[in-house]
């Protein structure tokens, strides 16, 4: 891929940085820099984020937000990075005068507000079902992994049932 993955607007990019990348250490930090330097107001780096990267990610984390002062989401795999990006392509298109990385549009104890809204998405998980989903488990990936038993504990079976629907239901062949 080129210097930004994800072009939202003239003032929004993102960059994907995969478990390869980390791993194999191929020449992923000075692809940031350059992101960096040339990337627009709102800059975003998302990063996978899997048993095999753990060991790599404080590392990109620390060079991402304190080296080079940019927003980092840890996602993972692409699915889940997809869901970002889908998201905010909506933000964009609902009110351009929002910047969808600003602090103060996540809910305490949500994480990010793109992943909020992800889970605001599943039928039947309103904002505060899903404020106490993503207290218990921070990412879409630990949510979907979750036991019914984990789930319902968070939201009731009700809604334990509605989330494990939408996370194990097939979309085509």
């Amino acid at each position: 891929m080129g210097l930004t993955d994800f072009q939202l607007s003239d003032r929004t990019c993102l960059l994907f940085i995969t478990e390869s990348d980390q791993v194999t250490g191929s020449d992923y930090k000075r692809r940031l820099v350059r992101f960096r330097k040339k990337s627009a107001a709102n800059s975003l780096v998302l990063v996978e984020l899997t048993p095999l990267s753990e060991q790599y990610f404080a590392d990109v984390q620390a060079f991402v937000v304190l080296d080079l002062g940019m927003a980092i989401v840890p996602v993972s795999g692409q699915a889940e990075a997809a869901l970002v990006v889908a998201h905010l392509v909506a933000e964009e298109g609902k009110s351009p005068g929002t910047n969808p990385f600003s602090p103060s549009r996540g809910a305490p104890g949500s994480g990010d507000a793109a992943v909020l809204d992800c889970v605001t998405h599943i039928p039947g998980i309103g904002r505060v079902k899903a404020l106490a989903l993503l207290e218990r488990f921070p990412s879409l990936h630990a949510l979907s992994t979750a036991s019914d038993e984990q789930l319902a504990v968070a939201v009731g079976r009700g809604a334990a049932a509605s989330v494990r629907a939408f996370f194990t239901q097939r979309t085509g062949p």
